[in-house]
């Protein structure tokens, strides 16, 4: 019976997974309307929105040439394509209007999903070698709302998770009899360590274990030290050309360093031409890490707990599937430990016990490390976790207790998906979707027309989703943020007062629940517009208003015209 039960799911496994597969592509271009984090937009979209389309953006401080903390290399692989593609489709007049607020938002986003079906080839792959079922784990994975809502985003925390899925693939021999240290392994391993860090410093610490164990398997399974030299010094000369790549691009990118200049430097003494291409070069990791090391700069963007990743942000991302990770870990711990006191018996290696305990232990130290050396910073949000979801699913397959508590993931993962994908600083996209058609509306085309856009109590707005061009001086956007009440009406005041045109237009998008706020400013509605739904943690709604005739202003966000 259960092994006729288990041939069941086996057979129904790859449809539900082509199912949750077909649901991640149909959810990204529906689109998702939720808003994870500003990072989404102004890491990448945002940026290049401005550089490729030539439109109204605003550079988030670490792409400023003053200080350039992140590479632009990334950025211009993903949406830099995309945009291009979008731009050129323009160009050619193979149709009118492919810029507009829908296709900014989901191109860069769609290549993002595409992309995170690389963490399912990788799960397939792997799945076997360290003993799991690979549809069991695929299901795992594609019905997570991490998989769902953060990979189908243009966070470079999804970009990290890919890179190190294709590591542990690379790390992690296929064949039985063979080793993974192969000779065309080394120099991929470099390649991908290396991009790794220039998108991410944290990078090193999944990448930690992937790379010892690979050492491991290659001083291991070869015989001479001159063939375990070869393998190294492939793995170092790659990284060092990638990181040469890294660095040129870069330092072209926020110097705006030209052939010209190269020329006048190579004309140069030796030593003159090494001060002065050190003095130009961009190294982008190490002044993210210098500006991260520093704890008053990570007060700045929030500070926690040490344990906020254990205790929290793991159960908030992967829910029952971290708790029965830790709980494994201990078991697993406890026997170490009890093993280590037998020492002077038979049973002397430490590998005895450990292998036979449900579960690999290998992938709790994958799953594990990464998170400890996270936990060393002060600043630690969830996004940094999730390329864990990989040998998080690997290992919760090779445990039996999982499908216990198959239900609670269920449950836990549509609220997740609802909660992120959903309703999470819902309304803003849609709103700026809305005011994009406003300013492009045929009236305002006839005749020229001042909209101001003031924003508060909301996310960082993404300029770049409104589609103006950087020409344009009609549109004027000012981000409140969650700015007190009196500084709001003073804002709001002064932009109604000083028109100095009959054509002006004053909107606030603001959320329901601090809706009252603007009333209070004295000032005159015009109209209002809500956009439903949309749930702001900063202001959230007040239980008794839920169960009120009103409550769907409660979860609204309303886009307000102030009349003169």
């Amino acid at each position: 019976s259960s092994c006729g039960g288990g041939a069941g799911t086996g057979m129904r496994a790859p449809g539900l997974w082509a199912l949750l597969a077909a649901l991640r592509a149909g959810w990204c271009l529906l689109p998702q309307a939720g808003y994870l984090h500003p990072d989404e937009f102004f890491q990448s979209p945002e940026v290049m929105a401005g550089d490729i389309l030539n439109l109204q953006v605003y550079y988030p401080w670490e792409f400023l040439s003053s200080s350039p903390c992140r590479t632009v290399v990334f950025p211009l692989m993903t949406s830099g394509v995309t945009y291009w593609v979008i731009k050129s489709l323009q160009q050619l007049d193979i149709c009118s209007s492919c810029i507009n607020s829908y296709t900014l938002l989901v191109s860069p986003r769609l290549l993002f999903t595409i992309l995170s079906f690389i963490l399912d080839y990788s799960v397939y792959q792997l799945a076997p070698f360290w003993d799991a079922d690979p549809w069991k784990a695929l299901v795992l994975l594609a019905g997570s709302y991490v998989t769902l809502v953060f990979y189908t985003r243009t966070f470079n925390n999804a970009l990290e998770g890919i890179l190190f899925a294709l590591l542990m693939v690379l790390v992690s021999s296929t064949r039985s009899g063979g080793s993974s240290a192969e000779p065309t392994r080394s120099p991929l391993i470099g390649i991908i360590t290396t991009a790794g860090f220039f998108n991410r410093p944290t990078f090193l610490a999944f990448a930690l274990m992937p790379l010892l164990y690979w050492a491991g398997l290659v001083v291991g399974s070869q015989k001479s030290i001159k063939t375990v030299i070869n393998h190294f010094l492939k793995l170092v000369l790659c990284a060092c050309f990638t990181a040469i790549v890294f660095v040129t691009a870069d330092t072209f990118y926020f110097t705006s360093m030209g052939l010209d200049d190269l020329y006048n430097i190579k004309k140069s003494s030796l030593f003159d031409a090494v001060a002065q291409l050190n003095e130009k070069l961009i190294v982008t990791p190490l002044n993210f890490l210098s500006y991260n090391l520093n704890p008053h700069n990570l007060a700045l963007h929030g500070s926690h707990p040490r344990v906020t990743h254990f205790t929290v942000n793991g159960i908030m991302l992967f829910g029952i599937l971290h708790v029965l990770a830790i709980c494994a870990g201990f078991k697993m711990l406890k026997k170490y430990i009890y093993q280590l006191i037998r020492v002077k018996s038979r049973y002397r290696g430490s590998s005895g016990i450990l292998v036979h305990s449900e579960g690999n232990p290998t992938l709790l130290l994958f799953y594990f490390i990464p998170l400890a050396f996270l936990s060393l910073f002060n600043h630690q949000e969830p996004r940094f976790l999730i390329p864990l979801i990989l040998p998080l699913v690997l290992f919760s397959t090779t445990q039996n207790s999982t499908m216990k508590w198959k239900h609670i993931i269920i449950i836990f993962n549509v609220l997740g998906a609802l909660l992120f994908g959903c309703l999470h600083q819902g309304g803003l996209i849609p709103s700026l979707f809305h005011l994009e058609q406003l300013v492009h509306s045929p009236e305002s085309s006839s005749h020229p027309r001042h909209y101001t856009l003031l924003f508060a109590h909301t996310y960082m707005p993404p300029r770049s989703l409104l589609n103006i061009q950087k020409r344009d001086t009609h549109v004027e956007v000012i981000d409140m943020a969650g700015s007190e009440e009196e500084i709001l009406c003073q804002t709001v005041g002064q932009r109604v007062n000083s028109f100095t045109c009959n054509d002006c237009h004053v909107f606030v998008i603001i959320p329901g629940t601090v809706k009252a706020t603007i009333t209070k400013c004295g000032v005159l509605l015009k109209n209002e517009t809500l956009i439903f739904p949309h749930l702001s943690m900063e202001d959230p709604p007040q239980i008794p208003f839920l169960f009120s005739a009103n409550w769907r202003s409660q979860l609204g966000l309303y886009i307000l015209q102030v009349d003169k």
